[in-house]
This record gives C-alpha cells, structure tokens and sequence, in this order.
C-alpha cells in the first residue's frame, strides 16, 4: 500500500494563494521575513525574541505559493529541507503555534513522499541494502510529520494522542471543519508510515486509527483541496481486505477524485495505476493511466505545475518498472 500520493504535495506548496498583486506581496514579504529567521533564532531567550519569531512564524506559514508553479522539482528538492529545519527550530520558541505545526507536518510529509519514497521501487532492483535504508529514512520522516500533526490537533484537543489509542472515533467527535487540514496531514503521515513499515508490528496495529482520522476529515468537508482527501482513499483502499481495504471502492474514490480535480491534477491517475492496476495485474489498464498522465500539459495549469511534474516522473519511473511489476506481458 503506497499512502501518500503526488496530489498531497499540494497544500505544501498551497497552490490555492491566487496570482494577484496582494498574493505577491505577501510572498515578497515572506521572503524578506526568511532573511532574518536566523537572527532572531539566534536572539537571547525572552519575550522579543518569542515576538520577533511569532511574528515569522506567522508569515512564513502561510504558505510558499511560488513552489507550486516551479518547473524544475529538483531545484524545490535540494530548497526545502533548508525550510522545514527552520521551521522546527522556530517551534523550539513557539511549541504550540499550530499553523507552522500544521506546515512541517505537511512539509515533511511531501518531502517523504515526493523525493524519497518513490526511488524505493527502483533501487529494489539495484541495492537492496540502499533501498532498505532509504525506506527506513523515508519511515521515519512520515513518524516525525505525524508527530507534528497529531501535536497541531492537540493545540485544541488536549491529549488527543492518549485518546486516538483508545477509541479514535470517540477522540475525534468534537473535531470542526477547520481542523480537516490537520486531520489529513496527521494520517497522510501516519498511513504513509504504516506502508512502508508492514514488519512493525506497532504500527500495522495503528490502521483503525489512521481510518478514524481520514473518515473524520471526509464526514467534515469531503471536497477539500480540490479532492486530496478522497485522493488519500484510493491508495488507502488498497490496503487489503485483511485490514479493511476495498480496490472497488478505491475505484469509487478514483471517479470522485478525478470529479474535484476537474482536469488539473493527474496524480489520480498515478495513484491508481500503482495501487489498483499494480494489485489486480491489469497491464493494459495501467498503461492506459500512465501514458494519459505522461502525456499531460503540465503548462496547461500553471498553479498545480509542480505537482503534476511529479507526478509524471513517477509515471515514468513506474512505466519502467513494469516488467518486474507483472507476472506476465500484456
């Protein structure tokens, strides 16, 4: 089960911040703020320090909208990792300021999932001993963004965690609306972990709680961000009916998916090649979907050009695997 999609890179980019005056202002604005993060960090332990680091934390977690239209993943590759140690070091100073919780669970999330994980298929076949490591790495980066996703919720929940380990749905009842970005994260993260750690056994036994996370967030505002939630759900669904999965209603989730992204996101297609195609040994279905997503414009949609960047290149690092991945040719 591969949890995390390219459609959950989204939000760290949050491509939602419109290309307007206002929208560039604040981004100039936020880049000044970077300019001077390490001088506060550096300033002595009391309460300017606390205000001149607050004060960033809230530009600074309001998103990087610039990353969302770059066209050279690479290069938001080798900029991130700056960001996210940043933005922990920020939380060292304010430890309970829940929009940048809310950005380095995302952060570290996407960095997992867009540069680590989807190297692992490919470096099987090369260094097993390479691949092992880098799925142990990409592991425990999911176990540090879930970790900041569950500290977000319990900004308003109170020992939420404790709860969630107890009886998750009870624990999330009073959870709004406006909680759904944590929500998502927090089991993005999680679920993400739990696939690339089925030989721990601690973490196979936390799948009741990533679903109670999951359906919350859907029950609250199912569209969100133009369909990553129901996006999660495909992979998700792949899971196996042993624990609770479902390829067909994977499927249901794909035709919603595809519904909320109105034609401007193709990781859904990625995600069901790998996680349904992949299961079933339909060869012919998963060209299909990844040569529709290979051909795709990622011009066409300027606001969501770097996710679907990525999600081609792992269109096309999945199209080379094919012949490991199925028993027999098409």
């Amino acid at each position: 089960m591969t949890t995390t999609t390219q459609g959950e890179i989204a939000t760290m980019v949050d491509a939602r911040c419109p290309r307007s005056r206002p929208c560039a202002r604040r981004q100039a604005g936020r880049l000044g703020v970077l300019g001077v993060v390490c001088l506060a960090l550096a300033l002595p332990g009391c309460s300017i320090k606390t205000m001149a680091v607050k004060t960033m934390a809230d530009a600074l977690s309001q998103g990087t909208s610039s990353f969302a239209t770059d066209d050279d993943p690479e290069l938001i590759k080798d900029a991130l990792p700056f960001g996210l140690k940043t933005f922990e070091g920020m939380l060292d100073t304010l430890p309970t300021h829940r929009p940048l919780l809310r950005s380095v669970a995302a952060g570290f999330t996407s960095y997992s999932a867009a540069f680590i994980q989807p190297e692992i298929r490919g470096l099987e076949d090369v260094d097993l001993d390479v691949a092992r490591a880098q799925k142990v790495r990409a592991r425990r980066m999911f176990i540090r963004a879930r970790d900041y996703g569950l500290r977000a919720l319990e900004v308003g929940y109170p020992n939420l965690r404790q709860k969630l380990m107890q009886d998750p749905k009870a624990a999330l009842a009073k959870t709004v609306k406006k909680d759904v970005p944590d929500l998502y994260w927090t089991a993005a993260a999680w679920g993400s972990a739990i696939s690339l750690g089925k030989d721990q056994m601690d973490l196979i036994g936390d799948v009741p709680i990533v679903d109670a996370l999951i359906h919350r967030a859907l029950e609250l505002d199912e569209p969100w961000d133009a369909g990553s939630l129901t996006e999660f759900m495909i992979a998700f669904e792949s899971r196996g009916d042993a624990q609770g999965g479902s390829l067909d209603r994977a499927r249901t989730y794909f035709t919603r998916t595809m519904e909320l992204a109105k034609g401007k996101r193709i990781s859904p297609l990625v995600s069901l090649a790998e996680n349904v195609s992949i299961t079933n040994q339909n060869r012919a279905e998963f060209d299909t979907l990844l040569d529709e997503a290979i051909a795709f414009d990622c011009d066409k949609y300027p606001e969501s050009r770097l996710v679907n960047l990525l999600a081609q290149k792992h269109a096309r690092q999945l199209k080379a695997l094919a012949g490991a991945l199925f028993l027999e040719e098409k």
